[in-house]
């Protein structure tokens, strides 16, 4: 079987739909009506998602991020080795490494402890996700301080399809696979073709690192992780969000999706 933990996420929901329905089980913390069988369990209760696990099984390892994620995901893969699975395919971040900010720290934890476990693994870390972009245009404006820094975004269900092509082939070589779309951005060339995709003038505004953090923080988000992601917003000029892999296009056969393509499908969204 192919046991897919955060299955109700904008991945996980991606890839049950791209794997032989007979084959999987979804891990919902309560039952969600996906095409596929679920079993409620949860990364708070590892050993709720350890009993779904049997030997050769392949588990698909995500969530969302919260503090207790690292030990959570780690007993989990103690618990898959203990049940010998063939292959855990995991979900970190483009830049992952213990200590670094946001969700890095968690996602370097968990890479390290996967990587010694002994079980066969691949590490997806793609770069940010275009699904999150409607979320930030508000009233034709969205914000930032990227400066001219060029970044990388992946449509959602392009790692997904990398999911899958990992989970239903022969199990490989242990690998990690950055995954990135096909193009890299500055934020004003992204408002650009949101607005050709929306029909509407859509601008990028830049900020300085304290104000983008107060704009952050008015928007709810709580101070110290607001001013962590203005100040990671300054430093992907510095760090290396904008070099491309071909991985997309590698594993499943076909190049990821456009951010041109992505806009003009979420267009209302957008507008």
């Amino acid at each position: 079987m192919i046991v897919v933990t955060g299955a109700t996420g904008s991945i996980g929901r991606a890839l049950t739909g791209l794997l032989p329905r007979e084959e999987v089980v979804a891990v919902v913390r309560r039952p969600a009506g996906l095409a596929c069988a679920e079993a409620v369990a949860d990364f708070e209760r590892p050993e709720t998602i350890g009993g779904l696990l049997s030997p050769g099984d392949r588990l698909f390892l995500n969530s969302s991020l919260w503090p207790g994620v690292a030990d959570a995901q780690r007993a989990v893969v103690d618990l898959a080795s203990e049940a010998g699975v063939a292959q855990i395919v995991s979900v970190s971040v483009r830049g992952a490494r213990p200590g670094g900010p946001l969700g890095a720290d968690p996602h370097g934890r968990i890479d390290d402890h996967l990587r010694a476990c002994g079980v066969p693994y691949a590490i997806l870390r793609p770069s940010g996700f275009m699904q999150n972009l409607p979320g930030e245009v508000r009233d034709g404006r969205f914000h930032g301080s990227y400066g001219e820094a060029r970044v990388n975004y992946i449509d959602t269900r392009d790692v997904a399809a990398v999911a899958a092509a990992l989970l239903t082939a022969p199990v490989g070589p242990s690998a990690v696979h950055e995954l990135t779309g096909p193009e890299s951005y500055t934020h004003a060339e992204i408002a650009a073709v949101i607005s050709a995709a929306a029909g509407k003038p859509v601008a990028y505004v830049d900020l300085p690192v304290p104000e983008m953090t107060a704009h952050l923080v008015a928007r709810g988000l709580p101070e110290p992780a607001a001013g962590a992601l203005a100040a990671m917003m300054r430093d992907m000029g510095r760090t290396d969000w904008w070099s491309l892999s071909t991985a997309v296009r590698d594993l499943t056969g076909r190049p990821p999706r456009t951010l041109a393509a992505f806009a003009a499908e979420h267009a209302a969204a957008f507008a």
